[in-house]
């Protein structure tokens, strides 16, 4: 198991790497198999933010969390990561090889079913060509979220977001 621990605007002392390497050591005791694990920690505005990145087996666990400490960020951060491999060790598990994640930690998981994910409604709508900005334009005059649309200049379905911090980001398949 080897974890990156990268800084913007902050120094990383040994001791903050070492609280990092402790706390996200406890996510390894859900799998076998783990690939390099990222850690950035930031401050910006006066706000200590950890970006933690889990790669397993083609899958990605990703979690961010900011507070007004950087230990509290690190805490914080590793017990989301946990939440998310708790909510969804049952379909972990399934779409995983055998192997990598540990069996003793899922088996009740998998004789009882989640129902929390079922599909309850479908929509159909036409995916029409146009530019960026248009489909940020559109979002934003039906209030949504998020934008599924045909990006003329790629030909490709692609979708736009709203992200927290008020900016917007684009969804992009990479075949």
């Amino acid at each position: 198991m080897t974890i990156a621990v990268r800084g913007k605007n902050i120094e990383i002392t040994p001791a903050l790497k070492d609280y990092v390497t402790k706390r996200v050591s406890k996510v390894t005791k859900y799998f076998d198999n783990i690939g390099e694990m990222s850690a950035v920690l930031k401050v910006e505005k006066g706000r200590h933010i950890v970006e933690l990145t889990v790669p397993i087996n083609g899958m990605i666990l990703r979690g961010e969390e900011a507070t007004a400490d950087m230990y509290a960020s690190i805490d914080q951060v590793v017990e989301k990561i946990e939440k998310q491999i708790e909510k969804y060790k049952t379909k972990l598990a399934k779409r995983m090889k055998s192997g990598t994640f540990k069996s003793e930690l899922v088996q009740s998981a998998l004789q009882e079913e989640d129902d929390d994910t079922k599909v309850v409604k479908t929509k159909r709508f036409a995916v029409k060509p146009m530019y960026v900005e248009e489909a940020v334009l559109q979002m934003n005059m039906i209030n949504h979220d998020f934008y599924v649309f045909t990006n003329t200049e790629t030909e490709e379905v692609n979708v736009v977001y709203r992200r927290k911090d008020g900016h917007y980001g684009l969804i992009e398949p990479e075949f």
